[in-house]
């Protein structure tokens, strides 16, 4: 579906794209989004596919559960700061505000992560809707809202695979008014597994605070890269009239 783009209050002007360069440019930061995590796994001394193990059994029982009333709670808050015109943060403020809550989630170790995980999905989930705004995307549109979702199911940054994942641009995801069940059914699944390994980390004894604060970082700079693939397909494909599946199948043949 060629996604709808916004009339921001001051008309936003964005000149024509070359197709091959920006397809280009967004393979690369791709590339980069899928390297972000492998010097966190160094600093807990773990290997990715180990670290959910590290989990209490009643805690990977209840992730999914844990994730979808993460994404329930995020979805209408993220929301609702933008509509209360809560000045949108640069990248850097969003980092920093996110790695002082991932060092106050590792602190307690795994009940004050569970505690904070609403807290810093809420804070990517709105750094996301910045960035469909960036793209000329309006956030508060139905289709951009489940757009904004639909990043989470990306593979997750600490997934060590060759960045050719990309299933997650083209996700059906459908939203009419407050009606979200649906799609948080189909993204919490995805979203569980790198949210566990996040929660892992933040639980390792006596690194629990630095591992929080690190954690965050890489998440949120990771979901940040990968809205601005997204958006940037987006975006591409409202100037050329390319479907999401053309135009991933053509940054998937640059990643591998």
């Amino acid at each position: 579906m060629t996604p709808t783009l916004s009339p921001p209050a001051e008309p936003q002007i964005f000149p024509p794209l070359d197709r091959e360069a920006e397809l280009d440019r967004l393979a690369d930061r791709m590339r980069t989004a899928s390297g972000v995590g492998m010097q966190l796994l160094g600093l807990i001394g773990t290997q990715a596919e180990s670290l959910i193990d590290m989990l209490p059994g009643s805690a990977r029982a209840g992730l999914e559960k844990a994730t979808a009333v993460a994404l329930e709670q995020s979805f209408n808050a993220a929301h609702a700061t933008r509509k209360g015109r809560i000045a949108d943060a640069p990248d850097w403020l969003t980092r920093a505000i996110s790695v002082g809550t991932g060092a106050a989630g590792g602190f307690g170790g795994l009940p004050s992560a569970l505690a904070e995980l609403p807290v810093t999905t809420t804070i990517i989930l709105r750094a996301i809707q910045t960035i469909a705004d960036e793209h000329g995307l309006d956030p508060a549109l139905p289709e951009v809202r489940a757009a904004c979702l639909r990043v989470f199911a990306a593979a997750g940054p600490l997934d060590d695979d060759d960045g050719t994942d990309l299933s997650f641009l083209t996700l059906r995801l459908t939203v009419t008014g407050s009606a979200v069940h649906g799609l948080i059914a189909k993204v919490a699944p995805r979203l569980a597994v790198p949210l566990g390994q996040k929660l892992a980390a933040q639980a390792v004894p006596f690194i629990g605070a630095a591992a929080g604060a690190a954690t965050n970082y890489v998440y949120t700079s990771y979901y940040q890269d990968m809205a601005r693939v997204q958006f940037g397909l987006m975006r591409l494909g409202a100037q050329t009239g390319e479907d999401m599946e053309t135009l991933s199948a053509a940054l998937k043949t640059r990643l591998s």
